[in-house]
């Protein structure tokens, strides 16, 4: 998921007391005020405590009265049993996409996972960037795309439905043998605060279950292709376990692998099945702007940004106790991703009982997917 950045129309330093007037009259019938704050929280905003006037969620009928006055909504728990509503000094407009951008990094990814689809192929003898030997990656491009293109349609057809403004996604292509993946993922760009918690949780958690629904039959396919062999006798990079890739292995072939001696040796398309479950956890990872970090937040609200030190120290205890430094990037990452979650505009309005599954739903497929050592040299 990508960071929210908000076209601002106008930003005043100091709320003219006009305007609070004009404010506060026409939250008549809908809202009873009993405070008025100039300048709260920040210089320009202007601040109402009291009680909605009926029952239901306002946030559309104060949104569409404040907004032709060029003003922004913000609900939120105000003293005691009150409830806030802020007035933002702010219209959030969507800023025009360039497409050809996607689609440029949409093209460089398909070469780039076709790339690394034909280093891994079994029948390459010879190395070479002809189109006919890149084309032996095809395989392990279309199932690894089909499973990144679900996860951020997912993102996209849920903005788009609760019209919230978004991109296209935006592949990220890393053309290197050493990426092992062909891609850092994708993301889409969200435009403007979400409405409410339902809303952010829809388009948080629609992306990773999407990406699931594909990624799950591929990997399945891809070990019923794929042969028992025994482990190298030489030093070998051997993919990380989670819950569900044990499972999943254990289904297919009767067995908890790698054990005695044996492991399954992926082709292409289990290969890409196992980068799905990969990309679905690092995305699940309970911080800022990641799908997790929004699914924390709708749980737990401003406390989930006490979740950062931990997973932090947990992902930096990892890299010391295995010696495997694949964390290293991530930690570096997380910096910059982790620390900021997104806030809907409206905090009051809390979630139905069929999403509050859906959150905790969420969090038990992160526990599911997640592998906690994703890439270990082995030297026997």
């Amino acid at each position: 998921m990508g960071d929210e950045t908000p076209i601002k129309e106008q930003s005043a330093p100091v709320i003219p007391f006009a305007d609070v007037e004009v404010l506060r009259n026409v939250l008549d019938g809908i809202f009873i005020v009993s405070t008025t704050a100039m300048n709260k929280p920040e210089p320009g905003f202007v601040q109402f405590q009291g009680r909605p006037a009926g029952d239901g969620d306002i946030f559309d009928e104060v949104n569409g009265r404040f907004n032709p006055l060029g003003y922004t909504p913000h609900i939120k728990k105000g003293y005691g049993t009150l409830t806030a509503i802020i007035a933002e000094p702010v219209i959030y407009e969507s800023a025009p996409s360039n497409y050809l951008v996607n689609l440029l990094l949409f093209i460089i990814t398909i070469f780039s996972t076709l790339y690394i689809g034909a280093l891994y192929a079994e029948s390459n003898a010879e190395y070479s960037l002809s189109f006919t030997w890149l084309l032996q990656g095809w395989p392990y491009s279309l199932s690894l795309l089909t499973i990144l293109g679900a996860h951020e349609l997912g993102h996209y057809f849920a903005a788009r439905y609760h019209k919230v403004p978004v991109t296209l996604p935006y592949f990220i292509p890393l053309p290197t043998p050493y990426s092992l993946l062909g891609t850092m993922g994708a993301f889409i760009k969200i435009k403007a605060p979400f409405k409410n918690r339902r809303v952010m949780l829809d388009v948080g958690t629609a992306g990773p279950l999407a990406g699931m629904v594909f990624a799950i039959p591929i990997l399945y396919y891809g070990l019923a292709t794929s042969p028992v062999l025994p482990l190298p006798s030489s030093t070998y990079l051997a993919e990380g376990n989670s819950i569900i890739y044990l499972l999943m292995k254990y289904l297919v072939h009767g067995q908890i692998l790698p054990a005695n001696g044996m492991d399954v040796s992926l082709n292409q398309i289990a290969w890409a099945g196992w980068v799905g479950l990969l990309v679905t956890g690092l995305n699940l990872l309970p911080l800022g702007q990641l799908d997790g970090g929004h699914v924390a937040f709708v749980l737990f609200g401003k406390k989930a940004r006490s979740f950062f030190w931990p997973v932090i120290i947990s992902l930096a205890a990892i890299i010391l106790l295995t010696q495997t430094y694949t964390w290293t990037l991530w930690i570096m990452m997380l910096f910059f991703l982790g620390r900021q979650h997104a806030e809907p505009l409206d905090m009051v309005t809390p979630l139905d009982h069929p999403r509050l599954w859906i959150a905790i739903g969420t969090l038990l497929l992160f526990a599911l997917v997640f592998a906690p050592i994703p890439f270990q040299i082995i030297t026997p």
